[in-house]
């Protein structure tokens, strides 16, 4: 017992060294800034050194390209604004917040968080938290904007630490990526790049967006558990006793007032008419919200979600701001609108300069290189199975950390592995789940993960020295728990021989 207990010292020790360490480093904003002027440099640096590499699927010579030259400077001075205003996330998270405002403002949300804590078991609490996090990738990037801030809400209603509940549902959204009960925008992306990577070898082969179902639905409940043992045990631990200010949410959670309950019902109203409609639009095969190709995945509701987010919640907060009197006039909706603007305020900063920073690693090929040769290196070595496809999953966790987008480095790196394993008799369905594992359980630690600026502001809510060190000691306990528990899935996995997906087995024979 006695032994267990310095283990635990000494990890813990360790995660608060790593966040002092962390914090240690200048303003998160400053720190980007540095990042991007150290991409400025090696780019110079590598064009003067003549690094190059060979692209594996085109046969193109890439080699980095100078930012510190004329071209490169005209060209950072150029598109600057259009790095920050360009930059993914930042108008997924503007849209959704707007929406969320509203619903914020009329005492929506605090009456569902209300309900949720008096009705909700609170031993269950945090596993709903990391698994509705796992499930609402389905969702694209709802979970970042949403639940993440919400998990924090609802764990200091009841007495814990927010920043417990927030790193529970981050583990969830972002260390869980890739696991889910359905298919996600995901899931076909990632099929269509590696079914091109096949066909360099085999010109007939298909890889169907359900490629990898089976495992990831295992994966679900797998890592839902794990995350919750390590909130618990590890993370919730190490926090303590939350000392800071109290939220608005949790003043009161008596039972909801019959003015609050008639709020509700319209609000209720409102997301059933909007549901009514959105299978309208669905279900048929003409329907009006299905995808140019007459497919759900490619719908508006799929790659518009967020636009769906701002309808629903501003429609449902609209709904209950009138029927409780919280909104009396057009100004009083527009006021909570503009608040959830003014919350942003160091959010935007961040973004500037974490959107010149990812810009100039992508401009200047340091990425792409990076991947290559570490790729490389991996093909090189002459190995059994397990061995190999854990490699491969630390090589893509590795890879995680220098590049943000899981499509861009799955681009890059299927036309290598897939065709490579195919060779060897591995199914690029295989490759696929590997890669999707190892890019999972850093996203949580990597500071290129486009959300990681946003998290940053969530934590400084209720911890306003939290910096990226505090980010990754919260996390790493997640990162190294998923990365163990998904390998042990995975080789057991390979060694019972169970088929990935439907029609998606483990092995590949070449044809003759």
């Amino acid at each position: 017992m006695s032994q267990s207990k310095q283990k635990v010292g000494f990890f813990q020790k360790m995660l608060n060294y790593t966040e002092k360490a962390g914090n240690a480093l200048p303003h998160p904003a400053t720190l980007f800034a540095l990042f991007a002027l150290i991409a400025l440099i090696f780019s110079a640096v590598g064009h003067f050194l003549g690094w190059e590499v060979i692209h594996p699927g085109t046969g193109e010579l890439i080699k980095p390209v100078n930012l510190l030259s004329h071209d490169g400077i005209h060209r950072i001075l150029l598109e600057m604004v259009d790095n920050f205003t360009g930059f993914a996330p930042l108008g997924i998270v503007l849209v959704a917040m707007l929406g969320i405002g509203i619903a914020e403002h009329s005492g929506l949300i605090n009456a569902i968080i209300r309900l949720l804590v008096l009705n909700s078991p609170k031993h269950l609490l945090t596993f709903v938290m990391v698994f509705a996090g796992i499930l609402s990738n389905m969702a694209s990037d709802v979970g970042y904007v949403l639940l993440i801030p919400l998990a924090g809400v609802v764990f200091i209603a009841v007495g814990r630490h927010p920043i417990a509940g927030m790193a529970a549902a981050f583990a969830g959204v972002s260390g869980g990526f890739s696991a889910n009960l359905a298919i996600g925008t995901i899931d076909p992306l990632l099929a269509g790049l590696s079914q091109e990577a096949a066909q360099i070898l085999d010109p007939t082969y298909e890889v169907n967006p359900t490629a990898n179902y089976y495992f990831m639905v295992a994966s679900t409940f797998i890592i839902a558990f794990a995350g919750t043992f390590i909130t618990e045990k590890v993370v919730e631990p190490r926090l303590g006793t939350y000392k800071g200010g109290h939220d608005d949410s949790e003043d009161s959670f008596d039972t909801l007032s019959k003015k609050e309950k008639k709020g509700l019902l319209w609000a209720t109203a409102v997301i059933l008419v909007i549901l009514v409609v959105t299978l309208i639009g669905i279900i048929p095969e003409d329907g009006f919200f299905r995808g140019a190709d007459g497919g759900v995945l490619t719908s508006p509701l799929i790659k518009g979600v967020v636009g769906m987010l701002f309808v629903s919640a501003g429609g449902a907060g609209l709904a209950y701001g009138i029927a409780t009197g919280k909104f009396k006039n057009d100004g009083d909706v527009v006021a909570g609108m503009s608040a959830s603007m003014k919350s942003l305020g160091t959010y935007m900063v961040l973004v500037f300069f974490a959107a010149q920073f990812v810009a100039y690693f992508k401009w200047s090929n340091l990425g792409m290189i990076v991947a290559v040769e570490g790729a490389g290196l991996l093909m090189s070595l002459d190995i059994g199975l397990v061995p190999l496809m854990i490699l491969f999953i630390l090589l893509s966790a590795a890879i995680n950390m220098v590049m943000g987008s899981a499509s861009a480095k799955w681009a890059i790196l299927a036309p290598i592995f897939i065709p490579m394993f195919m060779i060897m008799g591995y199914s690029p369905e295989l490759s696929q789940v590997v890669y999707r594992i190892g890019d999972s359980v850093t996203n949580v630690i990597s500071p290129m993960m486009s959300f990681f600026a946003l998290i940053i502001a969530f934590f400084q809510k209720y911890e306003p020295k939290a910096g990226i060190g505090t980010i990754i000691a919260t996390m790493l306990p997640y990162s190294m728990a998923f990365l163990v528990i998904w390998i042990i899935l995975l080789v057991a996995w390979l060694l019972i021989g169970l088929p990935l997906g439907p029609d998606a087995g483990i092995h590949y024979v070449m044809p003759k």
